[in-house]
């Protein structure tokens, strides 16, 4: 039996769970946001790369992905590394990934027309919320030292190109026509002029702001300990400054990063997320001379697998790294090392005198879908699983999502997703 809802919990105060909570908010509902942190954004959207990428939309299931994996997991410094302790999740996670790779070429389409989707959706918002983040609207250059790998990206492009996304193929020199700050050895590459960066974290904090001006509940510093889903409603335990309290809302959405699987398996699903840890350093720009060398063009570099983002006038971000490490947060020396590197060796005008290293664990499906839609149990939801791509999908999927359970009322959400109407992306993974 179905039930009418008005009041929602979305449990996870990073970006996705802010952008869903403000997208259920312009349609009505009656939304209460809930996050362990005293402040929104404060863990896997604190510090990433920053880049909004539809160009970077290519799923990881690929062959070619799994032969490099192989070969990294041999170099301590290379941009993948796999704790080889024995972990059932770690390797069915695994399992489950290469068993996704025939739908690789289906999910690079779908990712890149959400990624599409989702810079509407951030564009407006900014500008209604007058949400400042250090936007840059340069483009992503993605950049290449061997043919092969050119060779690559020219087939994903073609990819690309049947969502509607469409890049350009550059040799050396037009790449540094493109970002004069580029040196080093570099074969071509692609422009996506269509492209953005910017600050994630300014992005969510300005937006849970205007949740709560809107009139949303904002719980900060509270632990979700439990979730009972009951007949007509969910109960969610909360833990707040040592003291237990229920609450009861008509519905959930779990939107909290890598607690979303143990959070699922309390409603009966399962949602097969593991934590791969990324890593991340802000230079600080301090000089006139670092801010002149340092780039403005949003870079992806192939080779090392990593990206950097122009944040402002004063910082630079760099990240990237993969890390199979279970829920370990802790920030590596020699992880942060090849990132300081990467600054020091393309750009050496650069002062890396004044670093902030940084780690957060990104929430990632085997097949790199997230998972968006309703759970077993009436009045559950979920928007969680980007991976990589919350910062880039995260808009998209929030308002997927908000627009079916506006548009089905009462009803509740059924698990496999109706055709999409003409011109918008499919529901991204039906929960």
């Amino acid at each position: 039996m179905t039930h009418p809802i008005r009041t929602v919990a979305v449990l996870g105060g990073g970006f996705v769970g802010v952008a869903t909570a403000y997208a259920l908010q312009r349609r009505g509902f009656d939304v209460t946001l809930v996050e362990r942190h005293r402040y929104p954004a404060m863990e896997t959207s604190f510090a990433n790369g920053g880049q909004l990428s539809a160009s970077n939309a290519e799923v990881w299931t690929h062959p070619a992905t799994v032969l490099k994996g192989l070969k990294w997991m041999l170099s301590p410094d290379a941009p993948l590394l796999v704790n080889p302790r024995p972990s059932w999740h770690k390797y069915s996670w695994m399992a489950a990934f290469l068993a996704a790779m025939p739908q690789y070429r289906r999910n690079t389409v779908e990712t890149a027309r959400m990624a599409i989707a989702a810079r509407g959706h951030l564009a407006d918002w900014a500008v209604e919320e007058g949400i400042a983040f250090d936007r840059e609207s340069r483009g992503i250059l993605h950049v290449y030292r061997s043919k092969a790998a050119f060779d690559h990206a020219a087939k994903v492009s073609r990819l690309y190109a049947e969502a509607g996304l469409e890049r350009s193929a550059l040799d050396a020199a037009g790449l540094r026509t493109v970002e004069p700050a580029l040196t080093g050895p570099l074969y071509g590459g692609f422009h996506t002029p269509s492209d953005q960066s910017g600050d994630i974290h300014k992005f969510a904090a300005g937006l849970a702001r205007a949740v709560a001006r809107r009139g949303g509940q904002t719980l900060w510093g509270h632990e979700v300990v439990h979730l009972t889903p009951e007949m007509g409603g969910t109960s969610v335990t909360l833990r707040t400054e040592g003291r237990t309290r229920q609450c009861r809302f008509d519905a959930v959405v779990i939107s909290a990063g890598v607690a979303s699987r143990a959070l699922a398996r309390q409603c009966g699903d399962r949602v097969n997320i593991y934590p791969v840890k990324g890593y991340s350093i802000t230079v600080d720009l301090a000089d006139a001379a670092s801010r002149a060398a340092a780039p403005r063009v949003s870079l992806l570099d192939d080779e090392t697998k990593l990206v950097s983002s122009r944040l402002g006038e004063g910082r630079l971000r760099v990240a990237g790294t993969a890390e199979f490490n279970g829920a370990n947060r802790d920030i590596r020396a020699d992880r942060i090392a090849p990132l300081v590197r990467w600054v020091e060796t393309l750009f050496p005008e650069v002062s890396t005198e004044a670093v902030t290293p940084w780690a957060g664990l990104r929430p990632m499906m085997p097949d790199m879908m997230p998972k968006v839609g309703a759970g077993r149990a009436p009045g559950v939801f979920y928007n969680t699983g980007h991976g990589h791509l919350g910062w880039t999908l995260g808009a998209v999927t929030a308002e997927m999502l908000a627009e079916r359970m506006a548009g089905q009322g009462a009803r509740r959400l059924h698990p496999v997703s109706a055709p999409p109407a003409a011109g918008a992306p499919a529901l991204a993974r039906a929960a």
